[in-house]
């Protein structure tokens, strides 16, 4: 019997947000990433969340926030979200996350740095927009 995990799963990365509106203005209006779906209305003892990421992709990010029990997110400078563009990221992406509340940070890896850019998220998570390209078994 074979354990190994099948490349075509569905994949959710969740993680808390101080501001839910603040993370989706800078993943979807900066990124360009769709909101999947979002709590519409409080319920108490649930968590408020935001899905998103590409309409039909096989993952996406799952942002919660617990209002009655809130969450400080903790990043630290290596928790990456590594988008691998296979060119430059374009100038105007760049703008569109800073201006959608996006910082334009240094890496930690200097890696990072020679093959892209790193943009903090509003609750200091490291967006990488890699310049490389990446295929499975590479």
């Amino acid at each position: 019997m074979s354990h190994a995990i099948d490349s075509a799963l569905r994949v959710r990365m969740a993680r808390p947000s101080r501001d839910l509106a603040a993370a989706g203005r800078f993943y979807v209006d900066g990124l360009g990433l769709a909101v999947l779906w979002r709590t519409t209305e409080r319920v108490p003892g649930e968590h408020d969340l935001l899905m998103i990421g590409p309409p039909g992709a096989a993952w996406h990010i799952e942002l919660t926030h617990d209002p009655e029990r809130p969450l400080e997110p903790t990043p630290t400078v290596d928790d990456l979200f590594v988008l691998y563009l296979g060119a430059p990221a374009d100038p105007s992406l760049i703008e569109r996350l800073l201006a959608a509340g996006g910082t334009r940070v240094p890496a930690h890896n200097p890696y990072w740095d020679e093959h892209g850019v790193t943009i903090a998220d509003p609750d200091g998570y490291r967006l990488v927009l890699c310049s490389r390209a990446w295929s499975p078994g590479s």
